[in-house]
């Protein structure tokens, strides 16, 4: 399902229209992105986290040169489930289909 999909679908089960529904969603991944970016988790209840996940430093190798090069301890985005999401796919069927 790509993004134009997931607004589509939000403006027939709403009645909203497409370009307000767009507006809507453009606004809140900029929230998502720039929360994150300050270091700000996002905790929506009953659906999942956004939370930024710290990477210890490491050394790494670059197989093309042969050297090693050393990176940096960073943070990186994540999206946790919640449990009543997970096991609403669990028991979907249509999610035992997509896998097989």
């Amino acid at each position: 399902m790509t993004k134009a999909d997931v607004i589509a679908e939000i403006a027939d089960k709403t009645g909203i229209d497409k370009a307000e529904v767009t507006n809507t969603l453009e606004t809140f991944f900029s929230v998502v992105k720039d929360s994150l970016a300050e270091g700000e988790n996002i905790y929506v209840r009953g659906f999942g986290s956004f939370i930024n996940k710290k990477r210890a430093k490491k050394v790494a190798r670059n197989i093309s040169k042969n050297t090693a090069m050393v990176i940096d301890e960073h943070f990186i985005p994540s999206f946790k489930p919640a449990k009543v999401f997970v096991e609403q796919v669990k028991t979907s069927d249509k999610a035992k289909v997509a896998v097989e």
